[in-house]
C-alpha cells in the first residue's frame, strides 16, 4: 500500500440494479438520481456555473446515512496479514507455497479485545491482498487456506474473524485486493477478455450450492477477472455474516506496461449494494475517499464535499490531483470547474499503519504514543477517519507491544479531552452563526473542539473562538473548516467563564452539533 501503487484513487457512482425475485442485473448508473436514502449525495455541474453557483451547489450536497455512520467511527482498524506475514514481503508474487501460511497461535479473540480496548468501532481484514492469497476456502482459487497444511487445510481465518468482531461488539470490514498476482499467473488477470454478462454466482463442480431453491443471482457485465472478483464477493457476502465496510484501493498487479485490467466497479459496487446495502465502500468507492498521504494526516481544511469527474466503468475520480493541498474551498471548486462534473459528499479517510510496514516484521517496534496522539489530532481532529493497520505477527497474534501502544493510545486521547466543561453550561445563540457558552465560573480550557451537524452539509468555512478576559472578548484561535469534527490545540491554557464562536464565513446557514471545551490531563 505505498503512494505510488495508490496513484489514481477513485470513487465510483452508486450503481442502479433491478431486481426480478432472487435474480439481478446491472442496469444504468444513476449518475444524477437520489434518492430518500440518498439525498443530494452528488449533485451534477458545467461549466457555465460561475463561481457563486458552485459554493451554491456545494452548500446543497448531502451524506447517506452510510457515510454519516460511517463519520462518526472515528477511529478505525486495519489487519493486514497473509503470505507476507510469513516471506517478509510487502507485495508477494503469487507463486508463494500457500503451506508457508502456519499461523498455529492463531487467536482473533485476542485481536478482538485488543482492539476493544484500544478504542476501535470497526475493524478491516485483508482478506486477499495483492498476491491473491485468500484467507478463507474459496471456491475460485487454489492460492488460499484450504491449500496449507495449517489446520490440516480446514482453517478460515475470515470466519474466525468475522466471529470474534462482533462477539466484541466491532463492526466488521473487508479488504479484497482487485490487483491479484495469482490470477494473472493463472492467465486470468489482465488476459485481455472482453466485457460481457456473467451469472454470478457461477457454480464449479461440486458446488455445494447446486440445486438451491433460495440462491440469487446476479447478471452483471464483467471481464473473466471481474467476474472472479464477483464470485469471491459472492462468497465474501453471503457466507459471513453482515459485513459493514467493503476497502478497496487502486492497486493494478505488477504486469507487462502493454497490458492493462480494467476493473468492474459498476459490477462489484452493484453487488455490494444488493448484498450488503449498509456497507460503505472505501476507498476506491462512492462513500470514502482516500486522503492522499499513508501518513494518516489530513488537511489543515478538509471538505468532504469535493468536485468529481467520470471516470468509466461506474466510477468517478478526483477532478483536482488525489494529492492536492485543497479539496474544496471556493478557489478549489473554481479550479476544478473545467474538468469535474459533480460536486459529491465523499470525506476523508486517513491510513496509516502503527509500523513502518503494512505486514509484521520482527524487526520493526509500533509508533510511540506523542506519534499516534499527533496523528489523531491531524485526522479526527480535522474531520476525517483514522484507519490504523495493526499487523498480526507469525503465531496469529497482535504483538504485545503493538497492544500495549493502543491502550495507550485510548486512554491518552481521554486525557485530552476529559470531561466536556461545556456539558450542562448555559448556551446562547445570539444569532445565526453566534453561539456563547456560560460555564459559570472561570474555568481554564486548552482543547475546542468542534462539529458541524452534516446531515445539513458541510457550510462553515472560518470560524473564531473568542474567551471574556477581563470584561472583554478576546480572540483564542481561528480556524477554517469544521465539518464532523474538528479539534483544535490552544498554545497555553485560557482562563474564562464565558466562550464564543463565531462563524466568520459559511456556505448556508450553520447547525452548530458541537461546541466542546476542555482543559487536557496531558
Amino acid at each position: 500500500m505505498t503512494v505510488s501503487r495508490r496513484l489514481f484513487m477513485a470513487a465510483a457512482v452508486t450503481t442502479a440494479v433491478a431486481a426480478s425475485s432472487n435474480s439481478l442485473a446491472l442496469a444504468t448508473p444513476a449518475a444524477t438520481r437520489t434518492t430518500a436514502e440518498e439525498p443530494h449525495f452528488r449533485i451534477p455541474i458545467s461549466t457555465e456555473d460561475s463561481p457563486e453557483d458552485l459554493v451554491a451547489k456545494a452548500s446543497q450536497v448531502r451524506p447517506t446515512k452510510r457515510q454519516i455512520a460511517w463519520q462518526s467511527l472515528e477511529k478505525t482498524a486495519f489487519l493486514h496479514f497473509g503470505v507476507n506475514t510469513f516471506t517478509g514481503l510487502e507485495w508477494g508474487t503469487g507463486d508463494e507455497d500457500p503451506n508457508v501460511f502456519q499461523p498455529t497461535g492463531l487467536d482473533t479473540d485476542q485481536w478482538a479485545r485488543a482492539l476493544r480496548d484500544g478504542g476501535f468501532k470497526l475493524a478491516i481484514l485483508t482478506v486477499k491482498h495483492h498476491d491473491g492469497f485468500v484467507l478463507y476456502p474459496s471456491r475460485y482459487t487454489k492460492h488460499s487456506v484450504a491449500s496449507s497444511s495449517w489446520r490440516g487445510g480446514q482453517g478460515d481465518v475470515l470466519r474466525s474473524f468475522a466471529g470474534s468482531m462482533r462477539k466484541y461488539g466491532i463492526k466488521v470490514g473487508v479488504y479484497i485486493s482487485p490487483a491479484d498476482e495469482n490470477q494473472y499467473l493463472d492467465g486470468v488477470y489482465a488476459n485481455g477478455s472482453e466485457r460481457s454478462a456473467r451469472t454470478i454466482p457461477t457454480l464449479v463442480e461440486g458446488d455445494d450450492r447446486a440445486g438451491a431453491d433460495d440462491i440469487r443471482t446476479f447478471t452483471l457485465d464483467a471481464t473473466d477477472y471481474g467476474a472472479h472478483m464477483l464470485n469471491q464477493l459472492y462468497e465474501v457476502l453471503t457466507e459471513y455474516g453482515p459485513v459493514d465496510e467493503v476497502w478497496f484501493d487502486g492497486a493494478q498487479g505488477r504486469i507487462p506496461p502493454e497490458k492493462v485490467e480494467t476493473y468492474d466497479w459498476d459490477s462489484w459496487y452493484a453487488v455490494i449494494r444488493a448484498l450488503a446495502p449498509g456497507a460503505t465502500m472505501a476507498v476506491r468507492g462512492p462513500d470514502v475517499r482516500w486522503v492522499g498521504n499513508e501518513g494518516g494526516l489530513a488537511r489543515e481544511d478538509e471538505w468532504s464535499v469535493v468536485p468529481v469527474k467520470d471516470s468509466g466503468n461506474g466510477s468517478v475520480d478526483y477532478a483536482l490531483r488525489y494529492d492536492a493541498p485543497d479539496q474544496g474551498s471556493r478557489d478549489a471548486l473554481a479550479q476544478s470547474r473545467a474538468v469535474a462534473q459533480y460536486l459529491q459528499w465523499w470525506p476523508a479517510e486517513c491510513d496509516v499503519s502503527i509500523r513502518p510496514g503494512w505486514f509484521y516484521h520482527a524487526d520493526q517496534q509500533p509508533k510511540s504514543v506523542d506519534q499516534l496522539a499527533d496523528i489523531w489530532f491531524r485526522s479526527v481532529g480535522r474531520n476525517s477517519v483514522l484507519l490504523l493497520n495493526i499487523p498480526p505477527d507469525k503465531d496469529g497474534l497482535l504483538p504485545a507491544a503493538d497492544v500495549a501502544r493502543l491502550k495507550e493510545f485510548r486512554e491518552r486521547i481521554d486525557r485530552e479531552l476529559p470531561e466536556d466543561l461545556a456539558a450542562g453550561a448555559r448556551v446562547r445563540d445570539d444569532r445565526e452563526g453566534t453561539r456563547t457558552v456560560d460555564l459559570g465560573t472561570e474555568r481554564e480550557v486548552d482543547r475546542i473542539r468542534l462539529a458541524e451537524d452534516i446531515r445539513h452539509g458541510q457550510q462553515v468555512e472560518q470560524f473564531v473562538v473568542e474567551a471574556r478576559v477581563g470584561g472583554a472578548w478576546t480572540e483564542v484561535t481561528r480556524a477554517g473548516t469544521v465539518g464532523a469534527s474538528r479539534v483544535l490545540v490552544l498554545p497555553a491554557p485560557v482562563k474564562a467563564r464565558e466562550w464564543r464562536l463565531r462563524i466568520t464565513q459559511r456556505r448556508s446557514g450553520p447547525h452548530i452539533a458541537r461546541f466542546g471545551l476542555y482543559r487536557s490531563r496531558v
